[in-house]
């Protein structure tokens, strides 16, 4: 799954042009690396967002194309 799709899908950002403009800008990291929004995520791999000076750390456990809200926090785990 690429990766703004799974950070809408999760919720850890609410829309996907936020997710892109978020990856151009090169706030995302995956693993340690910055990030594109079509880089491709999957299980165990730990995402990185800078928003202004606070940092968010995830570890990715699950990908799904779609999820309910109440679901969405199963997708990720906060490091």
């Amino acid at each position: 799954m690429r990766l703004d799709k799974f950070l809408k899908v999760s919720r850890l950002i609410k829309r996907r042009t936020v997710a892109n403009e978020a990856c151009d800008a090169g706030r995302v990291m995956v693993n340690g690396k910055p990030a594109k929004a079509s880089t491709k995520i999957k299980k165990g791999d730990v995402i990185e967002i800078q928003f202004g000076t606070k940092t968010v750390k995830a570890e990715v456990l699950d990908i799904q194309d779609t999820t309910k809200k109440e679901e969405a926090k199963e997708l990720f785990r906060y490091i």
